[in-house]
């Protein structure tokens, strides 16, 4: 049987269906397991592990999008550059693989992007796009329950103070605190604020309230960042029997 990530023809043709139209080309996690015979879950882990080390969010190059089987699933989408580093160590051969695929991607972007006069163009065109808006579907419709239960706890700026980030992720909120502190937050005049590099990769925001003489910095998560973090969350910090997925 297999696997329910399997990249069939159809899909891999979905997964790079933006090279002629936008010249950019990336390749997705789904066609690097196709390529390399890889289990697609275990391209993810390797994408994740390569791209931290880098100081570059994992979340930046994932989206949603159909499985054979319907459900939507996350995959990630990478530069050449990234995906040049990923693939440095594999084998030769799988390499090989990688850069003709990458080489024949570069050339197929060079190409005009639509003949207008050519019906067979316009048909691929209207294909491409048919199938982004049913993946897009896809995704808002699989979003709805968590877009929902996420909104009882973000502020009008669309982001988390940091107990209510704890209760978003299923965490006891003061465990979810201690731990932040422990390599993302410090203490700057008495106000707990975010290291620099935690900030400038987009994980928190910091507002300033002034009352009376006084002024005040708060840290908050944003939607990345709870991203960022509920992958990365300790066992324990969980309340028992609460698990939450964050896309």
């Amino acid at each position: 049987m297999p696997h329910p990530d399997t990249v069939s023809t159809a899909s891999r043709a979905l997964a790079v269906a933006e090279v002629p139209l936008t010249g950019v080309v990336t390749m997705s996690s789904r066609e690097i397991a196709d390529l390399t015979g890889k289990r697609h879950p275990d391209v993810l882990r390797d994408i994740r592990n390569m791209l931290e080390p880098l100081g570059l969010a994992y979340e930046q190059f994932c989206s949603k999008a159909p499985s054979e089987g319907g459900r939507p699933i996350t995959v990630a989408n990478l530069p050449r550059r990234e995906t040049l580093i990923l693939v440095s160590g594999y084998s030769v051969e799988l390499r090989a693989r990688i850069i003709d695929r990458l080489e024949e991607m570069e050339r197929a972007a060079r190409r005009p992007a639509l003949d207008l006069n050519d019906p067979a163009s316009l048909r691929r065109c209207l294909l491409t796009y048919t199938e982004k808006v049913e993946m897009l579907e896809a995704r808002v419709e699989a979003d709805k329950p968590k877009t929902s239960f996420y909104d009882q706890f973000v502020n009008a700026d669309g982001l988390y103070g940091l107990q209510n980030a704890g209760r978003a992720l299923g965490c006891h909120p003061n465990k979810f605190t201690a731990w932040l502190k422990q390599k993302y937050l410090f203490y700057q005049g008495g106000n707990l604020v975010p290291y620099v590099e935690y900030r400038r990769s987009g994980l928190f925001e910091v507002k300033v309230t002034v009352e009376g003489d006084r002024s005040f910095q708060r840290a908050f998560i944003t939607p990345k960042g709870l991203t960022y973090f509920s992958a990365r969350i300790p066992d324990e910090l969980r309340i028992a029997g609460k698990q939450v997925e964050v896309a």
